[in-house]
């Protein structure tokens, strides 16, 4: 993955580059259905899902592609075997594009701070302190939520709607394939989790879990299930989410 930061070497130009190829509204368009729909995705694909013909889809694309946002390939295995020439098809890349006016390393102080965890002795307080502060920031955003959407007894899905939202703005990157389930497919502390898993996954876990507290969700629960290339943590519905009914229920 390729973290950049305007103003910070020559790599920041393609970061500035992949930024510009989003501003037009096809290419935003074409890229978010190809990343939303989990699979290599034809030219002819594309098209449909923004309505253009397939010679300027294939344009789009293939900026897209210039500017490391998309990969293509002609040999994709489930196409293997297919009468006929074998079409291009495009997949995001890993590329993380920030661009960030003057140049800021959050990086440093994050990995510090990690370093600073793994260090203490197995069962020191360290870890301790950060799950419990974690969870704490996270019942206060649920509580803000809460307040700001006038939210009242939360069934599962109108709590999962609302935990949607929030987490899409905290870098989460939320998909909802099944109405009881939300999966975060970005770990907004994604280079730190390869270092540290274990320490990353338990405050993304109980961030998540107070936020949820936070929002008197209880119908909803906070799960470690941990996925290639995205957040460990997503959010069922819980027992508790059965029948519900009545104000604000979902």
């Amino acid at each position: 993955m390729v973290d950049q930061d305007a103003g910070s070497a020559p790599d920041s130009r393609a970061s500035i580059r992949a930024v510009a190829a989003l501003d037009d509204d096809l290419r935003r368009g074409m890229f978010s259905y190809i990343r939303d729909v989990g699979r290599p995705v034809t030219r002819e694909d594309a098209a449909s899902a923004v309505g253009i013909s397939r010679k300027l889809a294939a344009f789009h694309l293939d900026k897209l592609v210039d500017v490391g946002l998309l990969r293509a390939a002609y040999d994709e295995p489930e196409r293997r075997g297919r009468v006929g020439r074998t079409p291009k098809t495009y997949r995001p890349t890993d590329l993380d594009v920030r661009v960030s006016i003057p140049a800021r390393r959050h990086e440093d102080l994050s990995d510090i701070l990690v370093d600073a965890l793994v260090a203490e002795p197995a069962g020191g307080s360290a870890m301790q302190s950060a799950v419990q502060v974690a969870r704490s920031h996270g019942e206060t955003l649920g509580a803000e939520e809460r307040h700001r959407s006038r939210a009242g007894r939360l069934g599962a899905e109108r709590a999962l709607t609302l935990a949607e939202r929030v987490l899409r703005e905290r870098g989460f990157d939320p998909t909802r394939d099944e109405p009881l389930c939300v999966r975060l497919r970005n770990c907004p502390f994604h280079p730190l989790a390869a270092q540290a898993p274990q320490v990353v996954c338990g405050i993304n876990h109980a961030f998540l879990t107070g936020f949820l507290d936070g929002m008197h969700a209880r119908t909803v629960q906070a799960v470690l299930n941990p996925r290639p290339g995205a957040c460990c943590v997503e959010l069922q519905a819980g027992p508790a989410s059965t029948d519900e009914t009545g104000p604000g229920a979902g």
